[in-house]
């Protein structure tokens, strides 16, 4: 009996000596991989916003990892810190991914959005005349209507003034 205890104990210092090694990918991949089948299954885009940026987030640390693997070998904090910015990007409870998409992403990405002014629709025959500017223009305002079309004008007058407009054509024919 003396023998097995000692098995139990020298298993459970072995765990939680290598907690970080072993926890680590439960909680950046596992339970990550999870959610996000769970949220694809969901008509809730709150949780397909959390979990694509967790997936945005997580590629940039591993970016940063592979960038400065020697650096990082200096640091023996490194897995922890990983570990608990892991953890507070995937637990729920925090949704730390929302946060820094909505503190961090978002704002940079909304201030240097552009500005769709023409959708321009591709025509299907490839030997066909592609539409023209006016063509697109109309197509537009049946799609949308006028309000829609003159609130896109004054909103391109106004980037122009700023010098920040940017073009933006929209092909049909693209799958997301």
């Amino acid at each position: 009996m003396g023998g097995s205890g000692g098995g139990i104990g020298s298993l459970l210092k072995v765990i939680l000596s290598n907690f970080d090694v072993l926890a680590g990918p439960v909680v950046s991949l596992v339970y990550p991989l999870y959610a996000s089948i769970k949220a694809i299954e969901t008509k809730s885009p709150v949780d397909d916003q959390q979990w694509l940026t967790y997936w945005i987030l997580y590629s940039m640390i591993t970016l940063f990892e592979l960038t400065f693997a020697k650096l990082i070998e200096w640091l023996p904090f490194w897995s922890y810190a990983k570990l608990i910015a892991t953890c507070w990007l995937v637990i729920p409870y925090f949704n730390g991914a929302a946060y820094v998409y909505e503190h961090y992403i978002r704002p940079y990405v909304v201030q240097r959005k552009a500005v769709n002014i023409w959708y321009v629709p591709r025509k299907k025959d490839v030997f066909s005349k592609p539409d023209d500017i006016l063509t697109a223009a109309e197509n537009y305002i049946k799609e949308h209507g006028t309000q829609a079309f003159e609130e896109m004008i004054h909103k391109a007058e106004g980037e122009r003034k700023t010098h920040t407009s940017n073009y933006v054509f929209y092909d049909d024919d693209y799958r997301y």
